[in-house]
């Protein structure tokens, strides 16, 4: 009981768009550094640098998703611009995760994709791949609309689907050959889109994992849930399917012990690693998935930060 309450309190404090907004001028606050790799390309490319050394390759997000204007979301699609120039300038290995929202979905669609293709034309020059994060259910048939038309000219995209949504299952079918990041859904849904019950999303989760991976598309598993990594990697013996074919992937500052693990085990082992001043819903929500992820904002407000 408690546990649901805490989980809708962050929730719907990561919608307020005060509070975003005021965040942007607080600076990193109340334990968000911990899973926010900075405000900056720079200090985002040097973490990168750093994992990569430990053989971990990553996934970089900026931040941000409340655009109310095309100059906003004009802003945001150079910043990932600029963020796919510097993977390349420092040689890292990183991909690139990108929400449309930011990119001024919310506006106007056409105007969206404009900048979405952008990205993909700097990502396609750059030899890089972009995953299209997914948000909430009321953007989720857009957004695979979108993946559907930009596919049509660009095979280095791919997107996310939640495992909590009824319709998960046909979408992973429906999206055979893409390269999916898997997850559980980390948003707040209606039980009439979504399962409630923990135990349902786990065994969705695993169904899904197993279906993609069957068809022989690439597959990344985004969990830090070792129960659920181990039944994978027992998976993917008994079928024989290359490392090559998936890969696990967890967020910034979370199971570091973990990650650093599974790479030496062999396995491609993705950091998510998000960054930039507009950190607050990002930071709400991992508190909002976890009991335990509130001992990042108790420590946080003892912290100079």
């Amino acid at each position: 009981m408690l546990a649901n309450f805490s989980k809708n309190f962050f929730l719907r404090v990561s919608r307020n768009i005060l509070l975003n907004r005021a965040a942007k001028k607080w600076g990193l606050r109340f334990g968000a550094s911990q899973v926010v790799a900075g405000v900056t390309i720079e200090s985002v490319i040097k973490k990168t640098q750093e994992l990569n050394e430990k053989g971990l390759v990553c996934t970089l997000d900026h931040l941000g998703e409340f655009v109310s204007s095309k100059e906003e979301a004009i802003e945001a699609t150079d910043y990932n611009v600029r963020t796919l120039e510097a993977i390349e300038a420092a040689g890292v290995n990183s991909h690139l995760s990108v929400k449309l929202t930011q990119l001024g979905l919310d506006i106007d669609r056409d105007f969206c994709i404009q900048n979405m293709k952008r990205i993909l034309e700097t990502a396609k020059q750059t030899n890089n791949f972009v995953r299209i994060d997914m948000e909430d259910y009321t953007h989720c048939q857009i957004t695979l609309d979108i993946l559907k038309e930009l596919r049509d000219t660009y095979d280095n995209v791919g997107t996310v689907i939640q495992a909590y949504l009824f319709r998960a299952n046909q979408d992973v079918l429906d999206l055979e050959g893409v390269r999916l990041r898997l997850v559980k859904g980390a948003y707040h849904e209606s039980p009439e889109v979504a399962y409630q019950n923990k135990k349902d999303v786990d065994n969705n989760y695993l169904k899904l994992i197993k279906t993609h991976l069957l068809s022989g598309s690439h597959t990344a598993i985004a969990t830090h849930d070792h129960e659920i990594i181990e039944k994978v990697k027992q998976f993917v013996q008994e079928n024989n399917i290359s490392k090559d074919q998936f890969e696990f992937q967890m967020l910034y500052g979370f199971r570091k012990d973990m990650q650093v693990s599974l790479a030496q085990e062999g396995y491609m082992m993705r950091v998510y690693i998000p960054f930039g001043d507009d950190w607050f819903a990002y930071f709400m929500r991992r508190m909002a998935e976890r009991p335990q992820n509130v001992l990042f904002g108790i420590k946080g407000l003892f912290s100079k930060r």
